[in-house]
């Protein structure tokens, strides 16, 4: 590891600095409080970056950035995850950096309200926990998933891209899979870990349709399923989930939705003066009877209205939350208190199976190594005794471009046929 990124990473833990900002030939921007800073004393060359990223990805890392010009991952640092992007701009690499303890906080000590505690004895249900990005929404879930590991002899898996909170077993046995390292898709670890007897699932974020449709598959099918997703409010959240398809196929996404969700909490990091820091305000949105209704029928207008009424079953506006919980509070907990927690690493040795092909994805064939020249995508049709099937070079290829060169590549030997019989014809 480049030792001057590593003791940069040091001397930000010391300072309480939550996120750093690398870019070429540019001052290192730091976020301390939520508030932006410039350190026009450090300063890394375009050169320096590349050279430095090189030396902290993987191969297929490498392979990742080099085809869709950006890439997620995380490392650890003495007791401190770091989730990193690396992206491509008009300086050529930046660096995204956030800062996260790897010994995992507990509820209160990130300041959350207590009635999350109440998640731990959930047997089944969607748990969604929105947020803009840096909000905590990763870490909220880290804490109740922690709350849980400690309490419940369960089967937790989770699927995320990348993995941030690394879980040390205590009550409960935990798996996790970083997409891209451990499982090509969330889509293909969601079709797996129906197969893998879970009794809690992790989903890392909703991005895709598919991925939404099988995450409210998994709540369905009776196991407690937690996911993130971005989302400004809760009526903006199941708008998102409602509407992740058209046709048909949305009626039955409202009334999965509304038949498995149990909590749908939003939050937000706010400055709050008598702290002297930021902490989470949240909405709480609990699945009442009420509240499903609103959801089925896709009566979203009335769920501000239903929250508001529904105090006495634990859901709370962000309004009622900060009058009622957070300005009645006369003290809080530092987050990066938690920094200090190191005496107990949830750290344990990654391994990598001689079984396994690190720069292979199942149904993607590469074609190019990361030295390698970068080629236009392909599509190759195979074909055994009337069977086909498709290789592709490309993970990222639309559906609709795959069918689109499958069925031209079909077409094409009778093309060519038609072509060589009127030339025939011709010369006869």
């Amino acid at each position: 590891m480049n030792k001057r990124f590593s003791d940069l990473i040091q001397a930000a833990i010391k300072q309480r600095i939550s996120d750093l900002h690398i870019t070429g030939g540019f001052p290192l921007i730091f976020r301390s409080d939520g508030i932006i800073h410039f350190d026009k004393n450090v300063k890394w060359t375009h050169t320096e970056i590349d050279a430095m990223v090189k030396e902290m990805l993987s191969e297929r890392q490498l392979l990742t950035l080099r085809k869709k010009w950006s890439v997620d991952y995380a490392m650890s640092f003495n007791h401190v995850r770091v989730r990193i992007n690396t992206f491509y701009t008009t300086r050529g690499l930046s660096l995204a950096i956030r800062l996260l303890p790897e010994t995992i906080p507990d509820i209160t000590s990130l300041n959350l309200h207590p009635s999350l505690n109440q998640i731990r004895d959930l047997r089944s249900g969607l748990v969604l926990v929105c947020g803009s990005t840096g909000s905590g929404k990763s870490t909220t879930v880290a804490a109740i998933i922690e709350d849980i590991n400690r309490t419940k002899p369960l089967h937790i898996i989770t699927i995320e891209d990348p993995i941030e909170y690394r879980f040390k077993p205590k009550k409960a046995f935990i798996e996790q899979r970083e997409v891209g390292v451990h499982v090509p898709s969330f889509n293909q670890g969601l079709l797996d870990v129906l197969r893998e007897n879970p009794d809690v699932i992790f989903i890392g974020e909703l991005r895709e349709p598919d991925t939404i449709r099988l995450t409210l598959n998994a709540a369905e099918s009776g196991h407690l399923v937690f996911a993130t997703l971005h989302a400004t409010d809760a009526e903006d959240a199941i708008y998102r989930i409602n509407n992740c398809v058209s046709g048909e196929s949305q009626e039955v996404i409202r009334y999965q939705f509304a038949s498995t969700l149990s909590w749908l909490v939003v939050q937000q990091l706010t400055y709050i003066e008598k702290a002297g820091f930021r902490v989470p305000i949240l909405s709480i949105t609990r699945g009442s009877a009420s509240v499903r209704s609103s959801i089925r029928d896709n009566k979203l207008t009335q769920l501000e209205n239903i929250m508001l009424g529904g105090k006495q079953e634990g859901m709370y506006t962000m309004e009622l939350y900060q009058k009622e919980f957070i300005n009645n509070r006369t003290s809080f907990n530092h987050p990066h208190r938690s920094f200090g927690m190191g005496a107990e690493s949830s750290r344990e040795e990654d391994r990598v199976s001689s079984l396994i092909d690190p720069n292979a994805v199942q149904g993607v064939v590469y074609m190019a190594s990361v030295n390698d020249s970068y080629q236009t995508p392909e599509v190759t049709l195979k074909g055994d005794e009337g069977q086909s099937y498709v290789i592709l070079e490309d993970q990222n290829m639309e559906l609709k471009d795959i069918i689109a060169q499958y069925e031209q590549q079909e077409q094409s030997p009778s093309i060519d046929k038609d072509k060589k019989d009127k030339k025939d014809k011709k010369d006869k």
